[in-house]
Order: structure tokens, then C-alpha cells, then sequence
């Protein structure tokens, strides 16, 4: 019996020792206590919160979560292997990225982002937006981290719905999973994908959409070529369509939809260009 206590005891220190994940919420006004759950009946928070929302990492990326009308999901592309989040929260200065710090190389606009979730009432998308409520919460386990984002009486087809949107990263792992819940138990068709520019090259696949190239970003010291991929089940989407600003996944009817999110740059050394993140996704 004690041997085998001492050997859970092992096997749970070597699991959190090989977490290399992280998540990070708190205010703007205070960077040194962190917050597992925040709310606001406005749905915005976008100029109280620290990088704009929550935000999860691993080795090759962060993520965030926009706490605003967007809730689009925003991407920090690293240049090594790492993690950054609690130290550069989300804006390194200039003569860290120099000294090899990632940086917010990607630009969402008014998009869905990378993997972002809003809805599809039949003709057109609708944002998880206003709402009653809006709900943000992170949290570890053993091995992973994880950001939710839950818009509460959000309008879609004459009623109010609640959505969940979860985004999980797992250490050793470049693949993010973002999954969305209807909380009330209403079937609703969720919309995702990932958005694009003009300079932008692409690839498309069966089950997956890779994007690469240069985003019009203003506040990384410098324009570095970065790559966005999703990875999804084609059995669970009806229609998919490209607005000229992103290309967008609407979903069957369902109360549950989950997607693999990745992101790469060109300063990295492993995937640094389009052919090797399609070959990745692949």
C-alpha cells in the first residue's frame, strides 16, 4: 500500500512538472493578483481586464479570449519554445521581442479570429452579443490549462441562449482545443473558422483550413509572417463560406461543437512557413 501511495505521489509531481501550460486573468490596474473568475452584466471588459480577456499558453503560443461583443480569439506567436505569458503579459517591450520574445503578430478585426465561436441564424451571423451576463473563468489541471468564456441571454431566433466557449492547451501538445456548449440544452448552429488578409496564402483540406502570411499588426515591434490553422469534422458542418475577411464553418444544428486550433510564425524554427503548417495539419 505504500508503495503504491509513493508511487501516485511520483507520477502526479512528474505530471506537473511536465506542464507546460499556463492561463493568466486579472486587472489592468493590478498584474500581481491573479483571478480565476470575473463577470459583467455589460458583457465588456475589454480596457478593464489585462490583454484584453483571458488567456491560456503553451510551449508554441498564447491564446486569449476577447471579453467583449467579439469574444474572437487572438493569437501571441512565440519565436522559441516557452513560457512568456506571465512575464510579457501579452506586450513584450521592443528589446525583449530583439532578445527573442514572441509577440501579437496576428490582427482579428471584426473577425471570428482563430477558431473564435459566434452563431448562424439561418442568413447571416449573429455575435454573442448583448447579453445578460458575461463570464470568464481559467483553470489547470495536471497536465493542461484552459480559458471559458460563458455570454449569457444572448438573441438567436426569438429566444435568449447561453454559450460557453472553452479553449484547452495541453503541454507537448501544439494543438489547442476549443469547444462550444449550448447551456440552455437549445439546439443553435455555431459559426467558427479563421480569418485572413489580402497577402495571405491558403490551403484547404478535407478537415482543415491553413492561412499564412503577413497581418497588418501595429503593436509587435516588427511585421512577421504568421500561420493559422483549424482543424475540424466535416460531418459537423452544413455550409462553409469566405466573407473576404475570414472563411467561416456554419455548423448542423447541434448543442456541442469542438475544433483543433494551431498557429505558427516564420521566426520560428520548427514550422516557419505555409507548407510545413499544412504538412503539420495534415
Amino acid at each position: 500500500m505504500k508503495l503504491s501511495f509513493m508511487a501516485a505521489l511520483l507520477f502526479t509531481a512528474f505530471c506537473f512538472g511536465q506542464n507546460n501550460t499556463d492561463n493568466s486573468l486579472y486587472m489592468k490596474a493590478d498584474k500581481i493578483s491573479y483571478l480565476t473568475d470575473i463577470g459583467s452584466e455589460s458583457g465588456d471588459l475589454y480596457q478593464t481586464i489585462g490583454h484584453h480577456g483571458p488567456a491560456v499558453e503553451n510551449e508554441w503560443m498564447a491564446l486569449r479570449i476577447y471579453f467583449s461583443d467579439k469574444v474572437a480569439i487572438d493569437v501571441y506567436n512565440k519565436a522559441k519554445k516557452g513560457l512568456e505569458l506571465k512575464a510579457a503579459h501579452w506586450y513584450p517591450t521592443a528589446e525583449q521581442q530583439k532578445e527573442g520574445w514572441g509577440a501579437d503578430y496576428y490582427k482579428v478585426g471584426a473577425t471570428v479570429g482563430l477558431g473564435g465561436v459566434k452563431l448562424w441564424d439561418g442568413e447571416k451571423v449573429v455575435p454573442l452579443n448583448p447579453v445578460t451576463n458575461r463570464l470568464a473563468h481559467v483553470g489547470k489541471t495536471a497536465t493542461t490549462s484552459y480559458m471559458e468564456m460563458i455570454s449569457r441571454g444572448v438573441p438567436y431566433k426569438g429566444k435568449k441562449v447561453d454559450i460557453k466557449v472553452r479553449v484547452t492547451v495541453f503541454s507537448g501538445k501544439r494543438e489547442a482545443k476549443v469547444e462550444a456548449f449550448s447551456l440552455n440544452g437549445e439546439n443553435v448552429q455555431f459559426v467558427t473558422g479563421v480569418n485572413y488578409f489580402k497577402t495571405c496564402a491558403t490551403k484547404k483540406g478535407e478537415n482543415y483550413i491553413a492561412v499564412w502570411g503577413k497581418h497588418p499588426e501595429d503593436v509587435a515591434a516588427e511585421v512577421v509572417e504568421v500561420g493559422a490553422a483549424i482543424k475540424y469534422n466535416p460531418k459537423d458542418y452544413v455550409k462553409s463560406t469566405d466573407d473576404g475577411t475570414q472563411y467561416l464553418l456554419i455548423s448542423k444544428p447541434a448543442k456541442y461543437l469542438t475544433t483543433e486550433i494551431v498557429s505558427a510564425s516564420a521566426k520560428e524554427n520548427e514550422i516557419n512557413n505555409l507548407e510545413k503548417l499544412e504538412a503539420y495539419v495534415k
